[in-house]
């Protein structure tokens, strides 16, 4: 702008004043962006001021959380368990802040917020946690009084008049399963887990061939199984005609469904076996002439029958019905005849005398053929299944083997253990030969061993009789030996001879029902198992594992 006309000029002050004022409007207009700066500066030194702060707060009080004594911490544990020290850990961890993560931190925790919110549920119940507290009674062992008089039969011995509960539980399992004959299958909660995942795999491929062919779905196996012989309990097999006192003999026919029962009653009975009536066939009456032993002959004709104190035996002839008696066999010099054998061929009667004789007679004629002699006493004989060969078994435990044809002696062997011999038999099969001691034990011998060593091994030693063995009989298919005891009841054992193992289901547990065993047998086909006792009842069990009579 140019001063107006006539204006005084300014001196050279005053234009000097202006120049200096209009410096200081530069520098203040300069100066603002330096404050902002200083100002933000500053403002960014008190925020560090107040976070450092802040950090030294928090940590002076988690140092105070902290500080704890042992006592107080050994309390918290006893009260709350360990528990408290996970709580805590979690506490602080709040309490401290978050945590600034890394790169290779943050790429983790992306990748993981992908699992499912069940999976991170299933992965704290992981988290086991200990009881908050223990109490010592719960672990302390209660007695139980077993003199009372509902647990006086769990007693094995008078040392346990007190058990503790979990021996008494033991105890009652132990008495279930021998009852039942094992575990049931309903109890036995691992094979019924196993049988339910294997039940839905095979039901598809059972159903496909099922439908894919014809006949007969329901068989059994060939072999018998081991453990339990399933089983059925039949009227006694002379139900119609109970005998009065001992029965000393029960015997099946050869080929017919009959059986035979005779006794010390002086009767010989014959009965049709069904296993529902058992009917009564016939009876004959041997007057003054308690029977000892009867037996059928091999073609199922006769039965010959011989007394308990007379020299005589008796022969019935079942075609004719006519009562033959033997009064005498010539060269036979004998008191009592008693105990006796038929050789499977139905050739031979063997006669078991006094001090070690036997009398080798002929079926047909009843005539002496030839007289064998053992060492000492002879208790019992048993033919081979081919009929060429005798075991006898004496008195003092030797056990002598004859040839039939030459009646020469050809070994002899010590029964193991054996102080005194009580029975003997030979399997069907000529595989094994059973021998029973006055100790109660039963010695099963392979043939073959018998005829070559003088001192051989059993297979197996039957120890599950208490007194002494006195009868013992194989089936016919060599899969089962009876054994048993006429001198202590129920003393009757089944044992499976592919595993020497005992049925364990007989007989029954705490059922009183055979009593003395006197006399046993099988029916041809292994399909009825009978037993003779000393209340006159030949009692009959159906074996089913056994399709046939």
């Amino acid at each position: 702008m140019q001063p107006a006309a006539g204006a005084p000029r300014p001196g050279p002050a005053a234009a000097k004043k202006k120049n200096k004022m209009k410096k200081t409007k530069k520098i203040a207009k300069q100066l603002p962006p330096r404050a902002e700066a200083a100002e933000a500066a500053a403002a960014e030194r008190a925020a560090a001021e107040q976070a450092a702060e802040e950090a030294a707060r928090r940590a002076r009080h988690l140092k105070s959380l902290s500080r704890r004594s042992g006592g107080e911490r050994e309390l918290e544990e006893l009260v709350f368990g360990d528990s408290l020290n996970v709580e805590e850990d979690e506490l602080l961890q709040r309490l401290a802040g978050p945590r600034r993560l890394n790169a290779t931190e943050r790429r983790s925790l992306q990748k993981d917020s992908s699992d499912s919110e069940v999976e991170n549920e299933a992965k704290g119940k992981l988290l086991s946690k200990k009881p908050a507290w223990v109490d010592e009674d719960d672990e302390a062992e209660e007695n139980v009084d077993m003199t009372h008089r509902y647990r006086k039969d769990l007693m094995k011995s008078d040392a346990e008049k007190i058990l503790t509960k979990k021996n008494l539980k033991r105890r009652l399992e132990e008495q279930f399963q021998r009852a039942m004959g094992g575990v049931p299958a309903w109890a036995d909660l691992e094979n019924r887990k196993k049988s339910k995942r294997t039940a839905s795999d095979s039901d598809s491929d059972e159903d496909d061939n099922l439908l894919c062919r014809t006949g007969n779905f329901v068989s059994n196996s060939e072999s018998l199984p081991r453990g339990i012989l399933k089983m059925k309990t039949c009227l006694p097999a002379n139900q119609e005609r109970l005998a009065n006192g001992r029965l000393a003999t029960v015997q099946f026919h050869p080929s017919a469904q009959v059986v035979m029962t005779a006794g010390h009653d002086r009767s010989v009975s014959l009965f049709q076996v069904d296993g529902i009536r058992n009917p009564r066939i016939q009876s004959i009456y041997l007057e003054s002439f308690p029977i000892y032993k009867a037996c059928f002959s091999v073609d199922g004709e006769q039965v010959i029958a011989t007394g308990t104190h007379h020299k005589m035996f008796f022969v019935y002839d079942m075609m004719s019905g006519s009562i033959i008696p033997i009064q005498k066999v010539r060269g036979v010099e004998e008191r009592f005849l008693r105990n006796f054998e038929v050789s499977p061929d139905g050739s031979f009667m063997l006669l078991t005398g006094t001090s070690g004789y036997l009398h080798l007679l002929s079926m047909k004629t009843k005539e002496l053929i030839s007289t064998m002699k053992v060492n000492g006493r002879c208790t019992a004989s048993a033919f081979t299944p081919d009929s060429s060969k005798i075991y006898s078994y004496s008195k003092e435990g030797e056990v002598f083997i004859w040839d039939v044809r030459s009646r020469k002696c050809l070994h002899k062997f010590e029964d193991e253990g054996s102080l005194e011999g009580k029975c003997i038999a030979v399997s069907k099969n000529n595989q094994y030969v059973a021998c029973g001691s006055a100790s109660g034990v039963v010695n099963l011998y392979t043939t073959d061993v018998c005829l070559k060593e003088n001192r051989p091994k059993p297979v197996k030693a039957i120890m599950n009789l208490v007194t002494s063995a006195t009868c013992v009989t194989f089936n016919p298919t060599t899969e089962i030996l009876a054994v048993a005891s006429r001198e202590m009841d129920e003393a009757v054992k089944l044992v499976h001879i592919p595993s020497y193992t005992v049925f364990s289901n007989f007989p029954v547990f705490r059922r009183k029902q055979i009593y003395l065993t006197q006399s046993m047998d099988f029916s041809p086909r292994s399909g009825f198992f009978s037993v003779a006792n000393n209340k006159g009842k030949a009692l009959l069990f159906r074996l089913k594992h056994y399709s046939d009579f």
